[in-house]
Protein backbone atom coordinates (compact mmCIF):
# COMPACT_ATOMS: atom_id res chain seq x y z
CA UNK A 1 0.00 0.00 0.00
CA UNK A 2 1.66 3.33 -1.14
CA UNK A 3 1.91 5.84 1.44
CA UNK A 4 -0.13 9.26 1.02
CA UNK A 5 1.88 12.25 -0.07
CA UNK A 6 2.81 14.81 2.13
CA UNK A 7 1.61 18.24 -0.01
CA UNK A 8 2.78 21.64 1.11
CA UNK A 9 0.83 24.78 0.61
CA UNK A 10 2.41 26.27 -2.82
CA UNK A 11 0.98 29.91 -2.09
CA UNK A 12 2.71 30.30 1.64
CA UNK A 13 6.37 29.98 1.37
CA UNK A 14 7.81 27.17 4.05
CA UNK A 15 10.83 26.66 5.83
CA UNK A 16 13.15 24.21 4.17
CA UNK A 17 13.24 21.45 6.69
CA UNK A 18 15.87 20.31 8.86
CA UNK A 19 17.89 17.01 8.44
CA UNK A 20 16.20 15.55 11.55
CA UNK A 21 12.79 16.39 10.62
CA UNK A 22 13.64 14.69 7.29
CA UNK A 23 14.31 11.34 9.23
CA UNK A 24 11.24 11.86 10.98
CA UNK A 25 8.88 12.20 8.42
CA UNK A 26 10.70 9.34 6.84
CA UNK A 27 10.46 7.00 9.41
CA UNK A 28 6.62 7.53 10.16
CA UNK A 29 5.57 7.47 6.52
CA UNK A 30 7.42 3.71 6.57
CA UNK A 31 5.86 2.62 9.74
CA UNK A 32 2.17 3.44 8.37
CA UNK A 33 3.04 1.71 5.34
CA UNK A 34 3.95 -1.67 7.38
CA UNK A 35 1.18 -1.43 9.44
CA UNK A 36 -1.38 -1.23 7.13
CA UNK A 37 -0.09 -3.55 4.76
CA UNK A 38 2.02 -6.06 6.37
CA UNK A 39 -0.61 -8.54 7.23
CA UNK A 40 -1.53 -9.30 3.33
CA UNK A 41 2.37 -9.92 2.45
CA UNK A 42 3.22 -14.05 1.96
CA UNK A 43 6.03 -14.84 3.84
CA UNK A 44 7.51 -18.25 3.38
CA UNK A 45 8.41 -20.03 6.05
CA UNK A 46 12.65 -19.78 5.42
CA UNK A 47 12.28 -16.51 5.41
CA UNK A 48 10.56 -15.47 9.22
CA UNK A 49 13.91 -14.46 10.46
CA UNK A 50 14.04 -11.51 7.87
CA UNK A 51 10.75 -10.36 9.10
CA UNK A 52 10.88 -9.40 12.51
CA UNK A 53 8.61 -12.44 13.81
CA UNK A 54 6.36 -12.59 11.17
CA UNK A 55 4.87 -16.00 10.38
CA UNK A 56 3.84 -17.54 7.28
CA UNK A 57 -0.01 -17.76 5.90
CA UNK A 58 -1.39 -21.21 5.42
CA UNK A 59 -3.75 -21.75 2.45
CA UNK A 60 -6.37 -24.60 3.11
CA UNK A 61 -6.91 -26.61 -0.75
CA UNK A 62 -10.44 -28.04 -1.12
CA UNK A 63 -10.98 -31.33 -2.39
CA UNK A 64 -13.83 -32.81 -3.39
CA UNK A 65 -14.80 -36.74 -3.36
CA UNK A 66 -17.02 -38.51 -5.28
CA UNK A 67 -18.86 -41.72 -3.22
CA UNK A 68 -21.00 -44.45 -4.67
CA UNK A 69 -22.91 -45.63 -1.53
CA UNK A 70 -25.50 -48.63 -0.99
CA UNK A 71 -28.38 -47.14 -0.60
CA UNK A 72 -29.11 -48.33 2.88
CA UNK A 73 -26.80 -45.79 4.14
CA UNK A 74 -28.95 -42.94 2.48
CA UNK A 75 -29.61 -41.77 6.15
CA UNK A 76 -26.65 -42.56 7.92
CA UNK A 77 -24.45 -41.01 5.24
CA UNK A 78 -25.72 -37.47 5.72
CA UNK A 79 -24.74 -36.65 9.04
CA UNK A 80 -21.54 -39.02 8.67
CA UNK A 81 -20.48 -36.70 5.68
CA UNK A 82 -22.10 -33.56 8.38
CA UNK A 83 -19.58 -34.70 10.68
CA UNK A 84 -16.57 -35.20 8.85
CA UNK A 85 -17.06 -31.75 6.96
CA UNK A 86 -16.32 -30.87 10.95
CA UNK A 87 -13.33 -32.55 11.16
CA UNK A 88 -12.38 -31.84 7.69
CA UNK A 89 -13.97 -28.25 6.06
CA UNK A 90 -11.30 -28.58 3.02
CA UNK A 91 -12.92 -31.86 1.73
CA UNK A 92 -16.26 -31.67 -0.10
CA UNK A 93 -17.93 -34.80 -0.21
CA UNK A 94 -20.49 -35.68 -3.17
CA UNK A 95 -22.54 -39.15 -2.51
CA UNK A 96 -24.66 -41.28 -5.49
CA UNK A 97 -26.75 -44.22 -3.67
CA UNK A 98 -28.11 -46.83 -5.59
CA UNK A 99 -27.96 -50.82 -5.68
CA UNK A 100 -24.22 -52.15 -5.07
CA UNK A 101 -24.61 -54.17 -8.16
CA UNK A 102 -25.46 -51.63 -10.61
CA UNK A 103 -22.41 -49.77 -9.44
CA UNK A 104 -20.24 -53.16 -9.65
CA UNK A 105 -21.01 -52.78 -13.29
CA UNK A 106 -20.46 -49.23 -13.44
CA UNK A 107 -16.79 -49.17 -11.72
CA UNK A 108 -16.25 -51.84 -13.84
CA UNK A 109 -16.50 -49.50 -16.37
CA UNK A 110 -14.38 -47.25 -14.76
CA UNK A 111 -17.16 -44.55 -13.48
CA UNK A 112 -16.18 -41.82 -11.95
CA UNK A 113 -16.07 -42.44 -8.59
CA UNK A 114 -13.62 -42.00 -5.98
CA UNK A 115 -14.75 -44.74 -3.08
CA UNK A 116 -17.41 -47.24 -2.73
CA UNK A 117 -19.66 -47.88 -0.34
CA UNK A 118 -21.26 -51.61 -0.78
CA UNK A 119 -23.81 -53.28 0.83
CA UNK A 120 -21.57 -56.61 0.33
CA UNK A 121 -18.08 -56.18 0.84
CA UNK A 122 -17.81 -59.37 -2.49
CA UNK A 123 -18.46 -56.54 -4.94
CA UNK A 124 -15.24 -54.40 -3.67
CA UNK A 125 -13.30 -57.74 -3.36
CA UNK A 126 -14.41 -58.12 -7.22
CA UNK A 127 -13.26 -54.80 -8.11
CA UNK A 128 -9.53 -55.21 -6.27
CA UNK A 129 -9.55 -58.53 -8.10
CA UNK A 130 -9.92 -56.82 -11.46
CA UNK A 131 -7.44 -54.25 -10.62
CA UNK A 132 -10.17 -51.32 -10.35
CA UNK A 133 -9.82 -51.17 -6.49
CA UNK A 134 -6.49 -50.98 -4.21
CA UNK A 135 -6.31 -53.79 -2.72
CA UNK A 136 -4.62 -52.23 0.74
CA UNK A 137 -7.79 -49.73 1.07
CA UNK A 138 -10.29 -52.69 1.54
CA UNK A 139 -12.52 -52.26 4.74
CA UNK A 140 -15.51 -53.37 6.31
CA UNK A 141 -17.67 -50.97 7.79
CA UNK A 142 -20.90 -52.74 9.14
CA UNK A 143 -23.04 -55.09 9.36
CA UNK A 144 -26.77 -54.96 7.67
CA UNK A 145 -30.16 -56.23 9.09
CA UNK A 146 -33.16 -57.13 6.98
CA UNK A 147 -36.95 -56.72 7.85
CA UNK A 148 -40.41 -56.92 7.37
CA UNK A 149 -41.88 -53.37 6.91
CA UNK A 150 -45.61 -52.39 6.65
CA UNK A 151 -47.53 -49.41 6.66
CA UNK A 152 -49.49 -48.15 9.79
CA UNK A 153 -53.17 -48.13 8.97
CA UNK A 154 -52.39 -52.17 7.80
CA UNK A 155 -54.41 -54.13 9.64
CA UNK A 156 -51.24 -57.22 9.75
CA UNK A 157 -49.93 -57.95 12.87
CA UNK A 158 -46.37 -58.10 12.66
CA UNK A 159 -45.27 -58.25 16.42
CA UNK A 160 -48.11 -61.74 16.75
CA UNK A 161 -47.19 -63.04 13.44
CA UNK A 162 -43.93 -62.51 11.85
CA UNK A 163 -43.00 -64.31 8.79
CA UNK A 164 -46.32 -65.33 8.37
CA UNK A 165 -47.82 -61.89 7.50
CA UNK A 166 -46.58 -62.80 3.69
CA UNK A 167 -48.91 -65.37 3.83
CA UNK A 168 -52.01 -63.45 4.31
CA UNK A 169 -54.37 -63.43 1.25
CA UNK A 170 -55.16 -59.75 2.00
CA UNK A 171 -51.50 -59.42 0.87
CA UNK A 172 -51.33 -59.06 -3.00
CA UNK A 173 -47.79 -57.54 -3.47
CA UNK A 174 -44.72 -57.88 -1.48
CA UNK A 175 -41.89 -55.49 -2.18
CA UNK A 176 -38.16 -56.75 -2.50
CA UNK A 177 -35.06 -55.27 -3.91
CA UNK A 178 -34.39 -57.16 -7.10
CA UNK A 179 -32.08 -60.10 -6.35
CA UNK A 180 -29.74 -59.27 -9.07
CA UNK A 181 -28.35 -56.44 -8.02
CA UNK A 182 -28.88 -55.76 -4.85
CA UNK A 183 -27.72 -57.35 -1.56
CA UNK A 184 -30.86 -57.19 0.56
CA UNK A 185 -32.52 -58.46 -2.33
CA UNK A 186 -30.94 -61.90 -2.31
CA UNK A 187 -31.18 -62.14 1.46
CA UNK A 188 -34.62 -61.56 1.34
CA UNK A 189 -35.04 -64.48 -1.13
CA UNK A 190 -32.92 -66.07 0.94
CA UNK A 191 -34.76 -65.86 3.79
CA UNK A 192 -37.97 -66.52 2.09
CA UNK A 193 -36.96 -69.77 1.22
CA UNK A 194 -35.22 -70.53 4.34
CA UNK A 195 -39.03 -70.20 5.81
CA UNK A 196 -40.35 -72.36 2.99
CA UNK A 197 -42.83 -70.08 1.44
CA UNK A 198 -40.70 -68.45 -1.03
CA UNK A 199 -42.66 -71.05 -3.76
CA UNK A 200 -46.38 -69.38 -2.66
CA UNK A 201 -45.65 -66.11 -2.58
CA UNK A 202 -43.26 -65.60 -5.49
CA UNK A 203 -45.70 -64.05 -7.81
CA UNK A 204 -46.65 -61.35 -5.74
CA UNK A 205 -43.35 -60.01 -5.21
CA UNK A 206 -42.32 -56.79 -7.13
CA UNK A 207 -38.76 -55.59 -7.30
CA UNK A 208 -37.01 -52.38 -6.08
CA UNK A 209 -33.78 -51.32 -7.92
CA UNK A 210 -32.53 -50.65 -4.89
CA UNK A 211 -33.42 -51.33 -0.90
CA UNK A 212 -34.52 -47.47 -1.13
CA UNK A 213 -36.76 -47.88 -3.90
CA UNK A 214 -37.94 -50.73 -2.49
CA UNK A 215 -39.18 -48.81 0.68
CA UNK A 216 -40.91 -46.12 -1.30
CA UNK A 217 -43.08 -48.81 -3.00
CA UNK A 218 -44.55 -49.99 0.24
CA UNK A 219 -44.54 -46.44 1.75
CA UNK A 220 -46.56 -45.14 -1.17
CA UNK A 221 -48.90 -47.91 -1.21
CA UNK A 222 -47.84 -49.38 -4.53
CA UNK A 223 -46.92 -52.65 -2.15
CA UNK A 224 -48.69 -53.94 1.11
CA UNK A 225 -45.74 -55.05 2.80
CA UNK A 226 -41.64 -55.04 2.48
CA UNK A 227 -38.32 -56.25 3.19
CA UNK A 228 -36.57 -53.76 3.94
CA UNK A 229 -33.00 -52.68 5.53
CA UNK A 230 -33.55 -51.91 9.35
CA UNK A 231 -31.49 -48.89 8.73
CA UNK A 232 -33.95 -47.55 6.54
CA UNK A 233 -37.20 -48.59 8.79
CA UNK A 234 -36.01 -48.03 12.06
CA UNK A 235 -34.92 -43.64 11.44
CA UNK A 236 -37.30 -40.92 10.68
CA UNK A 237 -39.63 -41.02 8.22
CA UNK A 238 -40.34 -44.51 8.19
CA UNK A 239 -40.19 -45.25 11.47
CA UNK A 240 -42.84 -42.53 12.20
CA UNK A 241 -44.95 -44.05 9.14
CA UNK A 242 -45.22 -47.80 9.94
CA UNK A 243 -43.82 -51.01 11.81
CA UNK A 244 -40.95 -53.15 11.56
CA UNK A 245 -40.47 -56.60 12.78
CA UNK A 246 -36.74 -57.72 12.12
CA UNK A 247 -35.99 -61.21 10.55
CA UNK A 248 -33.71 -63.67 12.36
CA UNK A 249 -30.42 -62.74 11.72
CA UNK A 250 -29.51 -66.59 11.14
CA UNK A 251 -32.64 -67.11 7.85
CA UNK A 252 -30.59 -64.83 5.73
CA UNK A 253 -26.54 -64.73 5.08
CA UNK A 254 -24.60 -62.01 6.88
CA UNK A 255 -24.59 -58.52 5.02
CA UNK A 256 -21.14 -57.71 5.65
CA UNK A 257 -20.91 -54.23 4.10
CA UNK A 258 -17.58 -52.88 3.14
CA UNK A 259 -15.73 -50.48 0.54
CA UNK A 260 -12.62 -50.03 -1.21
CA UNK A 261 -11.11 -46.78 -2.53
CA UNK A 262 -11.21 -46.73 -6.45
CA UNK A 263 -7.58 -47.11 -8.34
CA UNK A 264 -8.13 -44.06 -10.23
CA UNK A 265 -9.41 -41.70 -6.91
CA UNK A 266 -8.06 -38.08 -7.81
CA UNK A 267 -7.40 -37.33 -4.07
CA UNK A 268 -6.38 -40.38 -2.34
CA UNK A 269 -5.35 -38.72 1.45
CA UNK A 270 -8.74 -37.10 0.56
CA UNK A 271 -10.33 -40.64 0.54
CA UNK A 272 -7.93 -42.19 3.17
CA UNK A 273 -9.28 -39.66 5.64
CA UNK A 274 -13.18 -40.45 4.84
CA UNK A 275 -12.23 -44.32 5.15
CA UNK A 276 -10.69 -43.77 8.25
CA UNK A 277 -13.61 -41.47 9.94
CA UNK A 278 -16.45 -44.38 8.97
CA UNK A 279 -14.36 -46.87 10.67
CA UNK A 280 -13.22 -44.97 13.86
CA UNK A 281 -15.30 -44.88 17.06
CA UNK A 282 -17.17 -41.81 16.32
CA UNK A 283 -18.32 -43.20 12.43
CA UNK A 284 -19.46 -46.58 14.17
CA UNK A 285 -21.87 -44.48 16.71
CA UNK A 286 -23.44 -42.58 13.71
CA UNK A 287 -23.65 -46.11 12.19
CA UNK A 288 -25.39 -48.17 14.86
CA UNK A 289 -27.76 -45.13 15.93
CA UNK A 290 -28.97 -46.01 12.20
CA UNK A 291 -29.37 -49.52 12.65
CA UNK A 292 -26.29 -51.23 11.17
CA UNK A 293 -24.39 -53.95 14.01
CA UNK A 294 -20.52 -53.69 14.15
CA UNK A 295 -18.55 -54.48 11.22
CA UNK A 296 -16.73 -57.95 10.35
CA UNK A 297 -14.18 -58.83 7.79
CA UNK A 298 -14.91 -61.87 6.60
Amino acid sequence: MPAWPIRGNSSRRTKKPSVSTTKSLFGAVILFTCVAGCDRVPVSPDSSSKTSGLQPTSKVTQTTISIAAASDLKFAFGEIASEFKKLHPEIQVETTFGSSGNFFAQLSNKAPFDIFFSADIGYPRKLIEQGDGLEETLFSYAVGHLGIWVRNDSTLDLDKNGIDVLSDPAVKKIAIANPRFAPYGRAAEAALKYFEIYESIQDRLVLGENIAQTAQFVESGAADVGMIAASLATVSPLRDKGRFWQLPTSSYPTLVQGGVILSWAKDREACDQLRLFVTSEAGQAILQKYGFAEPEMP
